[in-house]
């Protein structure tokens, strides 16, 4: 492939730092999430259902965020007062609460609206659980990581979904980008262009338009996700091409690993 403007690709070292994992893993729960739910609307998202993402260490953080962005009314569960304050000064919780009580009182009034929120329950998982089910407190979702305590989704019955991790296709690739400088007001031309490229992965588009609101500061400058690997080569091509029309005056860093390799390709308007 031809590009222009495009310097030598170079083996990555590293194609994500401590933030951008996060991002990674809130992506790769966000698309277990829509893979597993055969939720085909991504227009309304997943208003109206109740995820439980478990604790909220680890990748639990990362299905809150995938909760948020697909539109659920997510619960999760910490005791660690640490966690609990990362979670709310990141916009990972809407809410920190004592007790499932007012937890349930958050979340009934925002499903019933079809409203996105996420509550935590600032105590142990454990007991949170029991209650739940003493309770008869029946989610959709529930996340199936490595440390859930109790099996939930059998207990709960038939009806309630598990979400669990899953691989990427072999079809498709990893891409992550972002600028220079300017990012608001360069990132949303490029994010307008890969929208354009995924017309055929609606759930990732949702993606793109959302996932900034939950990823903390540094997500304002950069985009990281899973899709087809020909939308990816297509998202660098037009990205490219934007440079050199000079409709995208900055420098543009993008990542891509396909087959376990991965490139990174420096764009540049020719004016820089």
């Amino acid at each position: 492939m031809h590009l222009g403007s495009v310097k030598h690709p170079s083996e990555a070292n590293t194609i994500l730092d401590q933030s951008g994992a996060l991002r990674l893993e809130a992506h790769a729960c966000y698309r277990a999430l829509v893979e597993n739910s055969n939720h085909e609307t991504s227009e309304i998202g997943f208003g109206g259902r109740l995820l439980y993402a478990g604790a909220l260490e680890g990748l639990g953080c990362a299905m809150m965020v995938a909760g948020n962005v697909a539109g659920c009314a997510t619960l999760a569960v910490t005791a660690d007062e640490a966690v609990q304050k990362r979670a709310i000064r990141d916009g990972v919780a809407d809410f920190l609460v004592t007790s499932l009580d007012e937890a349930l009182r958050i979340l009934k009034n925002e499903i019933r609206k079809h409203k996105s929120v996420s509550v935590c329950i600032g105590t142990d998982r454990g007991t949170v659980e029991q209650e739940m089910m003493k309770r008869g407190v029946l989610p959709d979702l529930v996340f199936a990581d490595d440390s859930t305590t109790l099996p939930l989704v059998s207990r709960f019955g038939e009806d309630v979904r598990e979400i669990r991790m899953s691989k990427p296709k072999p079809t498709e690739a990893f891409i992550k980008w972002q600028v220079a400088q300017s990012p608001a007001q360069w990132m949303p031309k490029l994010d307008a262009i890969a929208l354009d490229c995924l017309a055929d992965e609606p759930w990732t588009q949702r993606w793109i338009r959302v996932s900034s609101r939950y990823l903390g500061r540094a997500a304002l400058a950069e985009r990281a996700f899973h899709c087809e690997a020909q939308a990816a080569m297509r998202i660098l091509r037009e990205f490219d091409a934007a440079a050199q029309e000079g409709a995208i005056a900055t420098e543009v860093a993008v990542n891509i690993m396909d087959e376990g390799e991965s490139k990174v390709f420096r764009l540049r308007p020719p004016a820089i």
